[in-house]
């Protein structure tokens, strides 16, 4: 299995994201291609791995531009056409590399993905799905930023990505939900009112709509919405669960009954924070485009990237996109007859 990394992204600089790499290789079977400054990487490489048995599993490709966060993800990619993370994305295309992660600007590996490899057959729109901690087990919700304004079509194709990516998590019949105001099918906006027919007369395991409370219940595997409601939504829950932990911190330091407490809960406290913590989930999927490639968060450390490597990889390995186009088809057969 062979994985480029688009070395140049991200907040943490290439030392963080190099040596995730380097993690990568060692947990798993598999090949990773850095992409970026060759001589800045080719230093990072060996400072991080003095052997040359550990740089074995490591190649570089050279690329001479960045597109940076605050940019134009469009104007970028059509001013940038040396940015590291084109040249990952074509590294898949000439079939050197078998999936793309990225800790860059999220809109422009969006767009090099679509521009360097296209949609898959029967995908109006290509989006991101993210994994949430729950109660019981992690949910995927999509869409999480890619398509702001969508028609009833893209939420069913959603729909029908993420249950494919479910896969990955071992759960071969997965339950959708639609993220609404309420639970009733005549709940929510225009949007979510025309997407519930073409979900409830789908093949997928629909349950109907899911309020925003119920998202972390753990009683649904997949949630879908809009661009920009599930962006929202995940930028809330990322916000909830860091300032819960400055809160609880605050509290313990007040009095030493308090202190003392924390000192006999360390453990729970610790497994909570990593069961709440992006990096045990690697990247964001970007499902439907004719390749594979994660978004990982800006700030991912080595231990994200390690795991956003190995997803990729899985998700080669269970050929996720074969069965989003054959989920399409028979969707699209399926209309047909009932029309």
């Amino acid at each position: 299995m062979r994985v480029a990394l688009d070395a140049m992204a991200g907040d943490n600089g290439p030392e963080e994201l190099i040596a995730g790499a380097l993690l990568a290789t060692r947990e798993a079977d598999l090949r990773v291609t850095i992409v970026g400054d060759e001589v800045l990487l080719q230093e990072q490489l060996e400072r991080l791995a003095p052997s040359s048995d550990l740089r074995d599993a490591v190649s570089i490709v050279h690329a001479s531009q960045v597109i940076e966060m605050d940019e134009n993800p469009v104007n970028a990619i059509r001013r940038k056409k040396d940015a590291s993370v084109l040249v990952a994305f074509d590294l898949i295309r000439r079939g050197e590399v078998d999936a793309v992660v990225s800790a860059g600007n999220s809109g422009a590996t969006m767009a090099a993905g679509i521009r360097k490899l296209g949609r898959l057959k029967g995908v109006s729109r290509p989006g991101i799905a993210s994994l949430l901690p729950t109660k019981r087990k992690p949910v995927i919700l999509m869409d999480i930023g890619a398509n702001v304004d969508c028609r009833p079509q893209h939420l069913l194709q959603f729909a029908v990505m993420a249950s494919a990516y479910s896969r990955v998590r071992d759960i071969p019949r997965p339950t959708v939900g639609l993220l609404s105001i309420g639970e009733e099918s005549g709940k929510g906006n225009s949007l979510v009112k025309e997407a519930f027919p073409l979900l409830e007369n789908s093949s997928l395991n629909f349950i109907g709509n899911v309020e925003g409370r119920d998202v972390f219940q753990g009683d649904v595997d997949v949630i879908v919405c809009d661009g920009f409601i599930g962006n929202v939504c995940l930028k809330i829950s990322e916000g909830l669960a860091d300032a819960l932990m400055k809160m609880l911190k605050d509290e313990i330091v007040k009095s030493l009954p308090a202190k003392l407490g924390y000192l006999l809960a360390r453990p729970a406290f610790k497994a909570f924070k990593k069961r709440v913590d992006y990096a045990e989930y690697g990247g964001a999927p970007l499902l439907g485009i004719d390749g594979t490639g994660l978004i990982c968060h800006g700030k991912s450390s080595s231990h994200a990237i390690k795991n956003a490597i190995i997803g990729a990889s899985k998700m080669v390995e269970f050929n996720i996109n074969q069965d989003i186009m054959r989920s399409l088809s028979t969707e699209k057969s399926e209309a047909q007859v009932e029309a």
